[in-house]
């Protein structure tokens, strides 16, 4: 009891020094994410609106919310460890925090976790991507193909995953996922489920490493962002099909670059044939000022054959672009 009324008056009191304007952005469906600058400016961004300045907070009043969040966590955020990573202990989302020396004066963004699952269907309606990509998506999710969704910081990723997420479970209710995250973002309406976490002692490749003992039948990763990378291609590619996992890349096709760089992490031995035989969808999406967020590529990888993989665009995307008739870099478009 008592120390569930200590993580009351936490909660409370990270409540009063976020204030009123988070609070109500916190609770906004629409907001995105919630900025503050060095400069204590407060931006906030919301869906079909973008970033707006809402506001300003002092570095005392900041570096009060990071102290609070580091107490909620179980750990601290100094000069000599400046930066605190986690899930705000109101709603889950994900917080970053930063104080000097690595920044000017106290600076932090949270970003919000979704609130609901936007189906697959809802991205067609609204433009997003055409019915011919969602065909696509829908049939690699029966058909157990391993999808990899790119695209750049706050283009959807992870929107579009649980959308994903939902066909998979639409179309193999039994199937049992293991899903794997830094923080909670992914939202899985599967029966059965086994969420993972991260923590300071915890990383990636050790939970995928125990997920294997975990009997999957489809393996989820939130984001993919260093050396785990290769353990998680190893586990899709010894009978466990069907998976989706998350990276950043600017498209389609580099996205496999990308997944080159993080296993050169961990070996010195190019992985080629093991990415070639792990991923066998990449779907891009991106965001634009004028157009929104758009799904501009799909394409399937169907081998890795005299120094170049073989990425076919599996449809022709919204937007046509330049890049899906070229040959690029170690890919070969067809």
């Amino acid at each position: 009891m008592r120390n569930g009324e200590s993580r009351r008056r936490l909660i409370d009191g990270l409540a009063d020094a976020l204030g009123s304007t988070i609070l109500s952005a916190l609770a906004d469906d629409t907001v995105v994410e919630i900025m503050l600058n060095p400069d204590g400016q407060l931006f906030i961004e919301r869906v079909g609106i973008g970033m707006e300045p809402s506001g300003e907070m002092t570095p005392h009043d900041a570096q009060i919310i990071m102290g609070k969040v580091a107490h909620a966590l179980g750990t601290e955020i100094t000069s000599d460890k400046p930066i605190i990573s986690g899930e705000l202990p109101i709603g889950g989302h994900r917080f970053e925090g930063l104080l000097p020396p690595v920044v000017s004066k106290p600076s932090f963004t949270i970003r919000k976790k979704a609130s609901l699952v936007i189906p697959l269907s809802k991205y067609f309606e609204d433009g997003v991507m055409t019915d011919g990509q969602a065909a696509v998506i829908r049939d690699a999710v029966a058909g157990r193909k391993n999808i990899l969704v790119s695209g750049g910081t706050g283009t959807g990723k992870t929107t579009l995953t649980n959308a994903i997420i939902g066909e998979m479970v639409s179309v193999a209710p039994d199937h049992r996922l293991v899903i794997l995250e830094d923080t909670a973002e992914i939202q899985c309406a599967a029966k059965n489920a086994v969420i993972l976490h991260t923590s300071d002692s915890v990383d990636m490749q050790r939970l995928l490493k125990s997920t294997m003992r975990l009997r999957p039948d489809r393996i989820i990763v939130g984001e993919v962002r260093d050396g785990a990378a290769l353990t998680l291609l190893k586990a899709w590619n010894t009978g466990h099909p069907g998976g989706i996992a998350t990276v950043h890349s600017d498209n389609a096709y580099t996205a496999l670059t990308r997944l080159e760089q993080l296993i050169a992490e961990v070996s010195q031995q190019p992985m080629s044939q093991v990415i070639a035989e792990a991923v066998d969808l990449i779907v891009s999406i991106e965001r634009s000022p004028e157009k929104g967020r758009i799904v501009r590529d799909i394409v399937t990888v169907s081998g890795f054959r005299d120094g170049s993989y073989d990425v076919h665009s599996a449809v022709l995307p919204k937007f046509q672009t330049d890049v899906s008739n070229e040959r690029q870099g170690n890919l070969h478009v067809a």
